[in-house]
């Protein structure tokens, strides 16, 4: 069976409530795809959708060539981690990433090579015969992968992998997830996250939900540096949203003309997209006049709320020797090109 993933179509209904909504999604194969959005978005059943523990209402889901929408989830070919990890804890950790193996029916003398690979791909061979209890939480979820890797799966997928883990070892397993889709370059990757940085981090693409549709789909960086929609420049990293007028001159914001092309910006109210990192203070081109309203000190920034016409925007600026007081006036400065013009309220399906 050949991998990689399509959505045609699909939407899945609770009760008459529709929590997926016509989605049509391909994840190569190779790829990683993130699906990323706010909580009640869609991309848990839509990823559940493929694991086959729910059923759509309408639409077809198929792996490589293969409709699989009726098929139950063991003839799909899958490999699966969740957030909880779900190892047996009457197991070892050799029985846990041989029990799929088993359930398949692999032939017997198999299956301890099939392990000891798996638990070498995630650096838990030294732990072959611990039981869960006497690992990390890091350690069980490697050994969770472990596990949905042994199959040798076309498809992986990961529902919220990493959220039960403190910062430092989630991030010691974003490496090594990036790791993995580097030596499986043939295994498809659905990623379920609402972390930003876990998404911009390991995905290939990333398809932005909310309100149980797809609202956009691009690279990371397209998406992060420019964004089609509201929802996606706010929701993939951080942004200020200006709301500017849109004229046969220009584009102005609190009665200020802007240096910023409008591109295909029709006549009226817009938004405007600038990150706060790509905000400098001082004089420069695109000046803002205001007042300092907040200041929170992030180590090696200080990310400024400036109060500029009764709107707060963001300046994320290298640590300053001297904390700006609270109330004294400020000028901002944002570069033309680090501009992104956004016709209000656009929310476009694909």
């Amino acid at each position: 069976m050949t991998s990689g993933i399509r959505f045609d179509a699909v939407s899945v209904a609770y009760g008459g409530t529709t929590v997926l909504d016509r989605l049509d999604l391909t994840v190569e194969p190779g790829e990683v795809i993130a699906l990323l959005g706010p909580s009640g978005s869609g991309k848990t059943t839509a990823l559940r959708a493929v694991a086959g523990f729910v059923r759509p209402v309408s639409g077809r889901v198929l792996i490589g060539d293969r409709d699989v929408t009726a098929l139950p989830p063991y003839r799909r070919g899958i490999g699966m981690v969740v957030q909880q990890y779900a190892l047996f804890p009457h197991l070892r950790v050799e029985a846990n990433v041989a029990f799929g193996l088993k359930a398949r029916k692999t032939p017997k003398d198999e299956i301890p090579g099939r392990v000891a690979e798996a638990l070498e791909m995630t650096g838990m061979a030294a732990y072959a015969h611990r039981y869960p209890r006497e690992l990390s939480g890091g350690q069980q979820q490697r050994v969770a992968i472990a596990r949905a890797l042994a199959i040798r799966p076309k498809v992986l997928l990961l529902d919220e992998p990493l959220s039960a883990l403190d910062a430092q070892l989630r991030s010691g397993m974003l490496a090594e997830l990036a790791r993995l889709h580097r030596e499986l370059p043939d295994v498809s990757i659905l990623y379920v996250t609402h972390d930003q940085v876990e998404a911009l981090t390991l995905a290939d693409r990333i398809a932005v939900m909310d309100k149980a549709r797809l609202q956009d789909c691009g690279t990371p960086q397209d998406l992060y540096r420019r964004p089609r929609t509201e929802f996606t420049a706010s929701f993939v990293g951080n942004a200020n949203l200006l709301p500017v007028t849109v004229t046969a001159d220009g584009v102005a914001f609190d009665g200020t003309e802007l240096n910023v092309a409008p591109g295909d910006a029709t006549p009226g109210a817009a938004t405007l997209c600038v990150r706060p990192h790509l905000v400098g203070l001082g004089e420069g081109p695109n000046a803002l006049r205001g007042r300092i309203v907040e200041v929170q000190w992030r180590g090696s920034t200080h990310r400024l709320y400036v109060e500029v016409g009764g709107h707060r925007v963001k300046a994320d600026v290298r640590e300053l020797r001297e904390t700006p007081l609270l109330g004294s006036e400020v000028t901002l400065h944002f570069a033309p090109e680090d501009a992104v013009l956004l016709a209000a309220g656009v929310n476009d399906d694909h």
